[in-house]
């Protein structure tokens, strides 16, 4: 076992038979104030003392356990407890109760809170084959018990006593960190890019033996790698480095249940849900007699689900040629209910959801297609989408197409008409990912997120002419593009008629959604920046972007776009010479650089309303903006700086109900830094 990598897992596993520490503290607090009022006016009549004591006893404990190397527990735990022994039998105060009495009385629990933390790191690197895997996995488990208000803890009605219950909640948290060192993967299954050798061979002389002639040889030269393998390993082994983080948290609120906790807590409604388990145990605490039986109890039963995952990726297709991919998707949950318990059962009033989600996608087929006030070639196609993707839909509920009594006025299934939300989300999303709506996919949510990239390239300076002409020289990409959904909830309608259909004879969704937003950014759709010999600094850079927002409440699709050309000039006069007071030596003499830098951009921004039902494309609002900026500095010395700006910038809106802007400022500004 010792000879073979593959149990080197097994030869550095241990384990700990005891907690690395144990602790636990307390602290009492008796906190006891009598006031006594005199009335001096009146005579004879006299008042009584107030008393008042805020008598508690918390604690905490908790355990740090090292279980192996790579598993790590932590548990933490604390209690509030208040104490009322200076209370009778029938809750009247004994006055002459002192801060001493029943000092050790721990009193009944007011709130307990709890935290188990497990930490694995997964040994996946201890087998040779994963070698280039390092994972680590983290659970957090909370839960907490909440005692009810005396006030309302109880209630009577018609000669029945309700428990109303306490309130319990718990939480959970796993996250998984995942990182790939694809070189290590590569070396390891012998993908490499360098060739076995190179050159030809150097002559080798052999000694010869007593009276033979001196004989030169030379070591056979290793068979070269063909360049287009060299090329082709060079693409495989491309990926470098991958990253995956996932992250899950969840939590639930269960409000009228009513047992309390005991000294270390409580197991109470299940192990698993102390612990942070999400497990359904609202039936089972409702059989157990757990559940308040008030009919009238309208506190909601609450669960929360958030997930995040993001993916990053980079790659190196040849030297000084980098692409950054990114991939993330984030989606989250809120979801509540009233209830009530009758002779254990569990009966869910009034279930209700809502939400959102965000996932990165790829919208460039259409970024570039005829898009303005006159026309849209994807909002076409988006409009046309919409028969193809009600066909589909009528079809999967086993709705006959071909029969002429299934078809509205405007030839689309009865059901599934032009504005049912089911039919344009899928259409909308066809049209402008550029997708077939045969293929699209009718649900709401996605579960892939598509990467985006950053692409950049450093290797001119690699060429002669770079070389000799710039000090550097950059081209850089960047895309960024989200499909999001702001707000989703769910549906009553559907709930209590899911084969129902709204006033517009579309069926009812079991979710029902506001608005849509597809997200497209181009920052910067390309950027040069490079710097000459002698100091002349370039960067031309192109950004576009664009925002569209489909409202199912209205059918009206908002499109929001723009484009901005950048270009920056800068350049240093080198060693410019000052003869001032301000000189920080003898001579008065200032020697130092003068940076100049100018920077013009043009912007166009375009608001654009298109209408689903009608033929009405508005140019809603938008404007041109030009920029000007100048900047100069001059070091007078090391502390002291003097800059001098000019901004200049003038916006015209699109359409004529808004006047011109113009905007300038300049001046001059002293900048002295304190200390070295």
């Amino acid at each position: 076992m010792k000879k073979s990598d593959y149990w080197k897992w097994l030869q550095d596993f241990n384990f700990n038979f005891l907690p690395t520490n144990i602790t636990f503290n307390s602290s009492i607090i008796r906190q006891y104030n009598r006031q006594q009022f005199r009335q001096v006016d009146v005579v004879g009549i006299g008042l009584d003392p107030l008393y008042r004591r805020n008598f508690a006893f918390n604690y905490q404990y908790g355990f740090n356990y090292n279980l192996t190397k790579s598993l790590k527990l932590n548990y933490t735990a604390s209690s509030n407890n208040i104490v009322k022994s200076y209370l009778n039998a029938d809750n009247t105060p004994i006055d002459s109760f002192t801060i001493w009495d029943s000092y050790f009385d721990i009193g009944n629990p007011n709130q307990h809170m709890q935290q188990l933390i497990v930490n694995y790191e997964i040994p996946l690197n201890k087998i040779p084959v994963f070698g280039f895997v390092k994972a680590n996995f983290t659970y957090t488990g909370d839960y907490s018990w909440q005692r009810a208000s005396n006030a309302f803890d109880n209630i009577t009605i018609e000669g029945v006593n309700y428990n109303l219950g306490n309130t319990i909640q718990n939480a959970s948290s796993k996250i998984l960190n995942a990182s790939f060192a694809m070189e290590t993967f590569y070396k390891y299954i012998g993908l490499s890019k360098k060739s076995p050798s190179s050159g030809a061979a150097k002559p080798k002389t052999v000694a010869p033996k007593p009276g033979e002639k001196v004989v030169n040889t030379a070591v056979k030269p290793l068979q070269q790698r063909s360049p287009f393998m060299d090329g082709l390993i060079g693409v495989l082994t491309s990926v470098k480095n991958i990253q995956v983080n996932y992250t899950h948290n969840s939590g639930t609120v269960l409000p009228g249940f009513t047992p309390s906790v005991g000294f270390l807590g409580s197991s109470r409604p299940s192990l698993g849900f102390i612990f942070g388990s999400q497990d359904d145990v609202r039936y089972e605490a409702a059989k157990r007699g757990w559940l308040t039986t008030y009919q009238d109890f309208n506190q909601n039963f609450t669960q929360v689900t958030n997930k995040l995952l993001k993916a990053t990726a980079n790659v190196d297709l040849f030297p000084d040629f980098k692409i950054d991919l990114t991939a993330d998707r984030a989606y989250s949950n809120n979801s509540s209910e009233q209830y009530s318990v009758v002779a254990g059962n569990y009966t869910p009033l009034s279930p209700y959801s809502y939400g959102m989600f965000s996932i990165s996608t790829v919208l460039i087929k259409t970024a570039f297609s005829k898009s303005d006030e006159t026309g849209s070639a994807a909002f076409d196609d988006f409009r046309t989408n919409r028969l193809v993707v009600a066909n589909r839909l009528a079809t999967q509920r086993g709705i006959d197409i071909n029969n002429p009594g299934n078809i509205d006025a405007d030839g689309f299934p009865k059901g599934f008409g032009k504005n049912n939300q089911a039919v344009l989300l899928p259409a909308f999303l066809a049209a402008y990912t550029g997708g077939n709506a045969n293929d699209v996919s009718t649900g709401i949510f996605r579960s892939f997120p598509i990467p985006n990239w950053s692409i950049k390239y450093n290797g001119f300076m690699r060429y002669t002419f770079f070389k000799n002409n710039f000090k550097r020289v950059s081209l850089l990409h960047n895309y960024r593009a989200s499909y999001t959904i702001n707000d989703y909830r769910s549906n009553f309608e559907y709930t209590k008629k899911p084969n129902g259909v709204d006033a517009s004879g579309n069926f009812y969704n079991p979710t029902v959604i506001s608005n849509v937003n597809l997200v497209e950014q181009f920052s910067p759709l390309i950027r040069l920046d490079f710097e000459l010999k002698n100091s002349f600094k370039v960067l031309t850079e192109i950004k576009k972007d664009r925002a569209l927002s489909m409202s199912f409440d209205n059918n009206l699709l908002t499109e929001v776009k723009g484009v901005e050309y950048i270009v920056g000039l800068g350049y240093r006069f080198k060693d410019v010479i000052f003869s001032s007071r301000l000189a920080d030596n003898p001579t008065g003499i200032i020697k130092s650089d003068i940076n100049i830098k100018a920077d013009l951009s043009y912007r166009n921004n375009q608001t654009i309303v298109r209408y689903l039902d009608y033929n009405n494309n508005q140019l809603a609002a938008g404007q041109n903006i030009w920029q000007l900026r100048l900047a100069a500095d001059y070091a007078f010395s090391k502390n002291l700086t003097a800059i001098f700006y000019y901004d200049h910038s003038f916006s015209k809106a699109v359409i004529s109900t808004t006047f011109p802007l113009t905007n300038i400022r300049s001046g001059f500004t002293l900048r002295y830094n304190f200390g070295n």
